[in-house]
């Protein structure tokens, strides 16, 4: 455990994860600094959430500020290569992130999945799994709820289910899952990480510590996630919905099926699901692996996959208008998760395309786009490159570039449409272009829908 009684912490970024941090911190008897780069008046709700029980320091330089605290915590969009966070290195003084100082006041076993895509959606399925079990359960970390707003609550016999990031284990030395899965990988947030190795490194991280018994799920038809089976110290488990597999849960005869030593549990008709798409079943297998690794009896997972009815923001109907279904993927924020929707698509479709640059290119999505796929409006800050990686891929169908707001964006794509088209915003970009996150990029698009269907 680490011990903050009576040292000065400084927390930088002061979203909803420093904010919990903080008023956990506080209890634990530390001296708070609260640092955001953003001024002020961007900052009302913390500060009014906190008041005076921390020391403000808000758009200013942190970098020498560091100086005088005993520990710097950083909340999990914050780079760790900023200056102040090198300068904190430079004196030897401990970084350690929200979700590491979570794990070390959690008291129960963890669940933890990470991946490039589906992390959302298998996080929810395995929560609602383990709850009925009848053991008390926290769905938290990048889902939306902070893993260290729950941690001094949980007890050994609860349950945490916990969506993993990239960017929340680059700081993670001593986190240890009871189970985990790395769901798929694929380039994003080389903006951040640079190279792909980088990437997986981090992905890795959220296995290092897992030994013996502990179990650490992968997924067999994705060749960079099954190569990480060389790396875990564990018991290996995996998913799959092309072959079958030695260990864990795999498709048979349109069923999936759980393999454990030699015997094979039938677990539901794949047609049973309610959500759609070979990526949701991939999403429905791992939770399976999960749930099993975590004790939960076939009764239960049955159950829990059966009546699952997926998460917002992910191939999500948010209206219909004049015959044309709007369809909010605002989580699509890479062109792996948007292959995914386009793929799920099965009518013709008018596309949302762009958004946040995170340094990736739109090419390995034209490679793949299905013909379902009539028109594509590119808009927010990749929109120039959505149409230069267009026209270098040659695709059929015609790309659109929007430089007004993202309801204008909208608004064209609807005027794109006929009846018994679909309206995807699936953007393959992050959105804090114009957002502050994903969530609420999608809450705007399901606002903008109500609107023209209340004309």
């Amino acid at each position: 455990m680490i011990s903050v009684n009576g040292k000065k912490v400084m927390i930088i970024g002061m979203a909803k994860s420093g904010i919990a941090l903080a008023k956990v911190l506080i209890h634990q008897g530390a001296h708070v600094t609260a640092y955001d780069s953003k001024k002020a008046e961007s900052m009302q709700e913390g500060i009014l959430e906190l008041g005076d029980s921390v020391e403000w320091q808000l758009g200013v330089d942190a970098t020498e500020l560091v100086e005088r605290h005993d520990i710097v915590m950083i909340s999990p969009g914050v780079p760790i290569d900023i200056a102040p966070l090198n300068h904190a290195r430079e004196l030897e003084i401990p970084i350690i992130g929200e979700v590491e100082y979570a794990s070390t006041l959690n008291n129960a076993p963890i669940a933890a999945i990470t991946g490039t895509n589906g992390k959302t959606t298998t996080t929810a399925l395995l929560g609602e799994i383990m709850a009925l079990t009848g053991k008390k359960t926290y769905v938290v970390g990048n889902i939306g709820i902070p893993f260290i707003s729950v941690a001094e609550n949980t007890k050994k016999d609860d349950v945490v289910v916990a969506e993993i990031s990239s960017f929340q284990m680059e700081t993670a030395d001593t986190f240890h899952p009871r189970a985990a899965a790395v769901l798929n990988l694929s380039e994003d947030h080389l903006n951040r990480h640079k190279t792909m190795q980088n990437y997986i490194d981090c992905k890795a991280r959220i296995f290092a510590r897992m030994t013996g018994s502990d179990t650490l799920v992968l997924n067999m038809d994705d060749p960079l996630t099954y190569a990480l089976k060389d790396r875990a110290n564990c018991s290996v488990s995996y998913f799959s919905r092309k072959s079958i597999v030695p260990f864990g849960a795999c498709v048979i005869d349109g069923r999936i099926k759980y393999v454990k030593e030699g015997k094979m549990i039938d677990v539901i008709g794949c047609r049973e699901l309610q959500i759609p798409g070979d990526h949701n079943l991939e999403n429905a297998l791992a939770a399976t692996a999960l749930a099993y690794a975590m004790n939960a009896d076939t009764d239960v997972v049955r159950k829990g996959l059966r009546d699952f009815k997926g998460v917002a923001h992910r191939i999500e109907t948010v209206g219909e208008v004049k015959g044309v279904r709007f369809i909010n993927d605002s989580k699509g924020t890479n062109c792996d998760a948007t292959l995914r929707a386009v793929h799920a698509m099965d009518r013709p479709t008018v596309l949302l395309l762009g958004g946040y640059d995170k340094g990736a290119d739109f090419i390995p999505l034209f490679r793949d786009l299905p013909d379902t796929i009539r028109e594509i409006v590119a808009l927010g800050a990749t929109r120039q490159r959505v149409m230069d990686n267009a026209l270098s891929c040659g695709i059929p169908c015609p790309v659109h570039i929007c430089d007004g707001s993202f309801e204008d964006a909208v608004r064209f794509a609807f005027s794109l449409c006929e009846p018994g088209y679909n309206l995807l915003l699936s953007p393959a970009s992050a959105s804090w272009d114009m957002f502050d996150n994903f969530e609420q990029r999608g809450d705007v698009f399901r606002e903008i829908a109500f609107k023209l269907d209340s004309k």
